[in-house]
């Protein structure tokens, strides 16, 4: 069976997971995490998309990025991704072979309804993962930054971001509390899931409409039999 296209809408959030090859370590040194995030900074810049959270994970990397306009961005930007650090990466090693899992996983994200819950289940990664109880401690994500700890300007902020305060310590301030708030199993259930199987991270309905829409099933079903109309 001929495996199904990656779906992607223009001007909306993307929940994107790549793993390394056979789960192999991706990120040995600080060097490794800097190189990353420097071809991110730059080639979300040049593509014209905006990465609204990210963490990069010792042998996996999570981010949330819209591609703009040219829904095709989303894959160039993850291409240039993969491909300057697998050829980084197998220079200072001495090695050949890919770096990364053949494709990456992603998930388009009902802004105004989950945006926000996929930036909070990308930067607790490092806390589900048992490496940091603050996910601010954490230095390879965007948490620092939203919750003022260091400068990223390249990072762009969300609405439910911006709409915390009126000032960057308001904001940031508020964030950290509601990074603490209780988070339902549920919540973090449906976006995994969507991710994985390459489905929207939505309500119900949205995604029903633009199943209709686009002629492809984009709904979540649960196991069991299917209900009758």
């Amino acid at each position: 069976m001929p495996r199904q296209s990656r779906f992607v809408l223009p001007n909306y959030p993307h929940h994107v997971i790549q793993r390394g090859h056979n789960r192999q370590v991706v990120f040995a040194g600080d060097d490794d995490y800097l190189y990353y995030l420097g071809t991110l900074q730059e080639w979300k810049a040049q593509l014209g998309c905006k990465v609204y959270a990210y963490c990069l994970m010792t042998n996996h990397v999570h981010l949330v990025i819209d591609p703009g306009d040219d829904p095709e961005h989303l894959g160039l930007l993850m291409k240039r991704l993969a491909g300057r650090q697998t050829r980084y990466v197998n220079a200072l090693e001495k090695r050949s072979g890919s770096l990364w899992e053949g494709r990456y996983k992603s998930s388009p994200v009902q802004a105004d309804a989950y945006l926000r819950a996929c930036c909070r289940y990308v930067e607790l990664n490092p806390v589900r993962a048992g490496m940091v109880d603050d996910p601010a401690s954490y230095r390879w994500s965007s948490c620092p930054a939203k919750v003022g700890r260091i400068k990223q300007p390249w990072l762009d902020l969300d609405p439910f971001y911006l709409s915390l305060g009126e000032s960057d310590v308001q904001r940031a301030e508020k964030y950290a509390a509601w990074l603490r708030e209780t988070i339902p199993e549920s919540e973090w259930r449906l976006i995994r899931e969507a991710t994985q199987r390459g489905q929207l991270t939505a309500h119900k309905r949205f995604a029903e409409e633009l199943s209709e829409k686009y002629g492809r099933r984009l709904v979540q079903r649960g196991p069991g039999r299917p209900r009758k109309d």
